[in-house]
């Protein structure tokens, strides 16, 4: 097995090309987990694992490797995921595509194509959708596991991953001091509540009690490593409506908005990014607590792109030891979902 650390044009991460079978090579990771996991949090928290190409054909191997991270592997029916991202035969497994079942079309192209040197746009906000897993939630999951199944040619269809561990580091003592306290406000997506929505002057929509934006502190301590990072989405998973940081002005052009886009251009910038060009059978392992990660446009009249996702919790911090899960509903929510559901189902007897 090689290992190479850090990635190629990049200052983190740790790329792992196996010298066996992807069952084998899972199998020494479940009997050597305890240096595995080492290795992962010293390299910043981002494997990139290339030719697992047996997991296409083999997905529990997939949720077997996502369990070495952490004590929950997610089981996505059990989440605010809609049904046409489950796979088809491990619920473990989401599915992220643009064929019909899926329908995940790509994101748009950045306005400009290229920067104004010529090179490939990072930095917000020249490339948007920034964001950390499902941080809508609370507690927020711990890694997130991408696997390619199928996959555009190179120079699409990227994902890039920024690090924020290093970046809160490169801040200056004063902007420290200063977010030091405090908390966003992260939303649900497509609510309304983001920052192209409240700039249209849309209603946002009426949430659940589960579907409520949740408060996360700025700067997260990690629980594994006591490194501190940035912890912040671009512009859709903010709530921009009631935030998008507690206690500051809120709205597009408020004090908390001013912030929010500072850290994003100083946390995005290229010195602090890994660009993945992907090739069916890579798998990347990203710690959702000090990474935030972001996709590129590909043209999905000619190509299928398709990432297989699991997603790890049981240790998010301190901040989260009682918290139950903020996106299960309420007994009483439940049933009468469940009531609504027998409803529609004797109607349309």
């Amino acid at each position: 097995m090689q290992v190479s650390s850090p990635l190629k044009n990049a200052q983190f991460g740790c790329r792992v090309c196996p010298d066996m079978g992807s069952a084998d090579f899972i199998r020494w990771c479940e009997t050597h987990s305890e240096e595995f996991l080492d290795l992962f949090h010293f390299s910043g928290g981002l494997f990139v694992i290339n030719g697992l190409n047996e997991i296409i054909t083999h997905p529990q191997l997939l949720v077997r490797l996502s369990r070495i991270f952490g004590r929950e592997v997610e089981n996505y029916h059990e989440t605010l995921t809609n049904e046409n991202f489950f796979h088809d035969q491990v619920p473990e497994i989401l599915v992220l595509s643009n064929n019909p079942k899926v329908n995940y079309g790509p994101p748009h192209k950045p306005s400009p194509e290229l920067t104004v040197t010529g090179g490939f746009p990072i930095q917000y906000p020249h490339r948007q959708g920034w964001h950390t897993d499902q941080s809508y939630r609370r507690p927020p999951p711990d890694v997130s596991l991408l696997f390619g199944v199928s996959c555009p040619p190179l120079g699409q269809g990227q994902t890039l991953y920024a690090d924020a561990t290093s970046a809160y580091m490169a801040l200056d003592d004063e902007t420290k001091c200063r977010i030091r306290d405090l908390e966003g406000y992260h939303a649900l997506t497509r609510t309304g509540r983001s920052l192209e929505a409240v700039r249209r002057g849309d209603i946002p929509k009426k949430l659940l009690p589960h579907q409520q934006s949740q408060r996360h502190p700025l700067v997260r301590i990690h629980p594994v490593t006591g490194a501190r990072s940035l912890y912040l989405c671009a512009d859709e998973q903010m709530d921009w409506v009631i935030g998008p940081i507690v206690g500051l002005t809120p709205g597009a052009d408020g004090e908390g908005g001013e912030i929010v886009r500072s850290l994003m251009a100083h946390l995005t910038h290229p010195q602090f990014v890994y660009v993945h060009e992907w090739d069916e059978g890579d798998l990347v392992v990203a710690d959702n607590r000090s990474l935030i990660h972001t996709a590129t446009w590909f043209d999905s009249n000619r190509y299928i792109r398709e990432l297989w996702r699991t997603t790890v919790m049981g240790n998010a911090g301190l901040e989260y030891a009682r918290d139950g899960k903020s996106w299960i509903p309420s007994e009483g929510l439940a049933a009468m979902a469940g009531l609504e559901e027998l409803f529609r189902s004797g109607a349309d007897k």
